[in-house]
């Protein structure tokens, strides 16, 4: 008979339960043996339990012969924050990744994340099933033990909720599209995944560099743009480069041995080679082109959604799925790492990064007759800012957002291309990356430099196109990234005067949702562009196209003649009803306040004055997210150096803590502290001698208040 593994004897546990659980065994030979404690790792899923009978002894097997909960031995919470604690008090130092894999605690949360997800629906802790931390047992032990598969749909040790497909059940050809046909990972990867992330995370964050942007944790588009307004002004030269082709096709070697340098963990190194090398699921060229060219029905019919199942993004969602700008549209996705994909693209990059704080060291050069200072330096008007000479200070600063990088040179032109010299390649010998002078453009900032779809450059770019006097061909595009990404959406055409478009999607939408959808788009716009310095200019220009293709839609929709009618009927914001149900008052207020029509919500930011002040809140300098400030801060005051540091310092300046003031207290108490004489007969006669006149006087001073009082009523005193 062929031995079991653990994973597979917890898959058959409920069929054997089902056939021994009635058995009786005579009690005298088995009580005679004795049953070895099951390691934590490793539990014994047939544990038996005597119970005792009043008419015979036997011993059966329980309902629930293991409880896995007794493994969960503390808060996953707890256990992460300790890993991040370590890795943050010692980043030199790697922490032991195997026994971190190897809590149940942590694929409990990594369940919770996937469920979440999955479902979108938080599943607390308390009502997940045994039966699911049985099977999360099961896929532990199987990745412990290197027998995990990734993308094994037949045989999965745990499945989505949301997934009542049951291989077994399904026919042979079923069975087969139902293994060939390309679909979203399994959902155990997610949850190996979720695990591998809650290990990784921390030991690289607190290795990470500091000009790393994107897919980090506190470290979004909005803090790289505060970094570049602080920390980029005055720079006269500027190259940005483009390194996304990694994102396409990643070598895996160079992933590997970038993991490798880092940590040297056998077997989360083979789990992740493993999801490198393992062949994706891809749909096959020709069977989409006889899927596109089958006629679809003239009629199809609604499909009802599940109760736990999300509903899928309405239509018109669709035409903003494409506006983002062009740093953020990409995301790595290799094999079948998932949601480690990003995190090992910035392993990967992460060389380049300390690559470069070695050449800004190198390339500081301070000069006495500058009096130029970045930490000083009024961000908000650079173009004041001295330029570069013979005399001045040497710098050079460097940021990168995902695949995107921008690199800033004060100094001539000259260094800044014995810079992309060296950068071309350094990225020829670590990344294979074939870079040129073209995929590296030296820009001077009178240009402006469009990076995270903002302008950077001397002076404000208004949102306007540049074109020549014949032919209204574009000359630069710079500075009109607002304008370039509405054409993209088919919001406007034209290049002399950009002439808004209509919004068919929302067709058949009402005006009520219309508007509504449309203004958290505005809304969005405001935020993303919070931190530019012609915000008012850009979203209200943002509003203006909305509300003119929105005029052109409605004009179309009722049947209106021109945009003018609409606003007309509409008012300038869109805001008042444009058709009027048949036997009602025309009067929309007293329509509104009997609930007789839905409210209308205006249009937002139809007038430069409503568009809210760009934001120039200072950045701090050495800025850290708010989880690494933290953690730092909880380093440092438990460490036993601080506290001394801290008691120098209160001596050195003659101060004295809460808790030595209330020490010197108690102590010259108990120093100075004397015992009361005996009291003689003498001293008590005379305390009673005392006591007496004290209480005569006061009878005395009692009544005399109350004479007047006696005098009133007709008594005498």
């Amino acid at each position: 008979m062929p031995r079991l593994n653990p994973s597979t004897l917890l898959r058959r546990l409920p069929f054997y339960l089902r056939q021994f659980s009635s058995l009786p065994l005579p009690s005298p030979p088995l009580h005679s043996h004795s049953y070895s404690h099951p390691s934590p790792s490793r539990p014994d899923p047939f544990e038996p339990s005597t119970r005792s009978h009043p008419s015979r002894s036997t011993l059966t097997f329980t309902a629930d012969p293991f409880d896995p909960s007794t493994l969960l031995k503390e808060d996953p919470i707890s256990l992460c924050a300790s890993l991040w604690l370590s890795s943050f008090r010692e980043p030199s130092t790697t922490p032991p990744l195997s026994s971190y894999l190897s809590r149940l605690e942590l694929w409990l949360l990594a369940y919770q994340k996937a469920y979440a997800d999955d479902t979108g629906s938080y599943l607390p802790r308390s009502n997940i099933p045994a039966s699911t931390i049985h099977s999360l047992l099961s896929l532990r032990n199987a990745v412990l033990d290197g027998q995990f598969k990734w993308g094994n749909r037949l045989t999965p040790f745990i499945r989505s909720p949301r997934d009542p497909t049951d291989p077994a059940t399904l026919s042979k050809r079923k069975l087969k599209a139902f293994l060939t046909a390309p679909g979203p990972p399994p959902f155990q990867d997610k949850i190996v995944h979720e695990v591998l992330l809650l290990i990784l995370e921390p030991v690289f964050e607190s290795r990470f560099s500091s000009k790393s942007f994107a897919f980090r944790p506190g470290r979004t588009a909005h803090t790289a743009i505060r970094t570049i307004r602080r920390s980029f002004a005055g720079y006269l030269w500027y190259l940005k480069g483009d390194l996304s082709t990694l994102f396409d096709c990643p070598k895996i070697n160079l992933v590997l041995n970038a993991l490798i340098r880092e940590i040297r963990d056998k077997k989360i190194v083979d789990l992740i080679r493993a999801a490198l090398l393992t062949p994706l699921i891809t749909a096959n060229p020709m069977d989409e082109a006889l899927k596109k060219k089958k006629k679809s029905r003239k009629y199809q019919k609604k499909r009802v959604l599940a109760e736990d199942e999300p509903k899928p993004d309405p239509y018109w969602l669709q035409t903003f799925f494409g506006f983002a700008p062009e740093e953020a549209r990409k995301q790595p996705d290799w094999g079948h790492c998932g949601v480690l994909s990003p995190l090992l693209a910035n392993i990967c990059l992460d060389e380049l990064d300390k690559w470069m704080e070695e050449r800004i060291t190198e390339f500081y050069k301070p000069s006495n007759t500058d009096t130029w200072d970045r930490e000083q330096a009024n961000v908000s008007w650079p173009e004041f800012l001295p330029t570069t000479g013979p005399d001045k200070t040497r710098k050079m600063d460097y940021i990168r957002f995902g695949a995107h990088f921008l690199i800033g040179v004060r100094g001539p032109r000259a260094d800044a291309a014995v810079l992309r010299k060296q950068l071309i390649e350094f990225c020829d010998t670590r990344f294979q990356l074939k870079l040129d002078n073209e995929s590296l453009p030296i820009e001077h900032i009178t240009k402006g430099i469009m990076f995270l779809d903002h302008v950077l450059c001397r002076r404000v770019v208004y949102p306007t196109l540049r074109y020549t006097a014949s032919g209204g061909k574009i000359i630069s595009e710079k500075g009109v990234g607002t304008l370039l990404e509405f054409r993209k959406l088919e919001f406007l055409k034209g290049d002399r005067e950009p002439d808004p478009q209509p919004c068919f999607r929302m067709f058949h939408a009402t005006q009520a949702h219309t508007n509504l959808q449309m203004n958290k788009f505005l809304l969005t716009m405001a935020e993303w562009y919070r931190y530019a310095d012609n915000r008012k200019k850009v979203v209200n220009f943002c509003s203006y196209i909305i509300r003119g293709s929105l005029a052109k839609l409605y004009a179309a929709k009722y049947k209106l003649r021109s945009r003018a009618k609409v606003y007309k009927i509409a008012s300038r914001n869109l805001s008042r009803p444009l058709k009027e149900k048949k036997g009602q008052s025309p009067e929309y207020h007293n329509l509104l306040r009997m609930g007789l029509v839905d409210s209308i919500d205006g249009l937002h930011y139809t007038r430069l004055s409503m568009v809210p002040e760009p934001d120039y809140t200072p950045f701090p300098g050495g800025w850290q997210p708010d989880h690494e400030r933290v953690l730092v801060e909880y380093i440092k005051l438990t460490d036993a150096n601080t506290l001394e540091e801290l008691r120098c310092v209160i001596k050195d300046e003659g101060l004295i803590t809460p808790q030595d003031s209330v020490s010197m207290l108690v102590w010259s108490y108990k120093k100075n502290a004397y015992m009361f004489p005996s009291l003689e007969e003498s001293d008590l006669d005379e305390a009673e001698e005392e006591n007496l006149v004290s209480s005569a006087e006061k009878l005395r001073e009692d009544l005399r208040l109350l004479g007047p009082y006696n005098q009133r009523s007709g008594e005498g005193p």
